[in-house]
């Protein structure tokens, strides 16, 4: 009966052991002697890079806009990661690149999006497998179809 209750101790240890909480950090790491030291007017793109390193991402529509992300997530075992901490900072570069702002904002900005089912809505008719797999043959080289230069169009 000793052995027995032993087996049942080490597979309850086991199990609790793969529930462990681990703690990541994801991107840059953000000291904020540095992030103050940044001057707008003073600092420009060279030396901001200097100072934190290159950055995260720059802005796809606005490339005078730098942005540095460092997050804190825990998760627990397979379940989603949580964001315990985050912090962004943005770096805003007038047309010569010299720094005209710096933001830093935190977590208020993490947004949860859940999909809606596994499908992506269309518009138009819904054809079967076998409709859209078939569906072309004949179509190739019609009369009337753009593309045919029967005389009859404005080309």
């Amino acid at each position: 009966m000793k052995h027995g209750g032993l087996k049942i101790t080490i597979v309850a240890a086991l199990m609790l052991g793969g529930c462990a909480q681990i703690h990541q950090h994801k991107g840059v790491v953000l000291d904020s002697q540095l992030i103050g030291a940044i001057q707008p007017g003073v600092d420009n793109k060279d030396s901001v890079e200097k100072a934190l390193g290159r950055p995260t991402f720059i802005g796809q529509f606005t490339p005078n806009e730098w942005y540095y992300v460092s997050r804190d997530v825990n998760q627990v075992a397979f379940r989603n990661p949580r964001v315990k901490k985050q912090t962004v900072l943005v770096v805003r570069f007038d047309q010569k690149g010299n720094v005209a702002s710096v933001q830093q904002t935190g977590k208020e900005l993490v947004m949860n999006v859940s999909p809606t089912g596994r499908s992506t809505p269309t518009l138009g008719r819904k054809r079967s497998f076998f409709e859209e797999l078939f569906g072309n043959i004949g179509s190739v080289g019609a009369p009337g179809l753009p593309g045919q230069g029967g005389g009859n169009g404005p080309y």
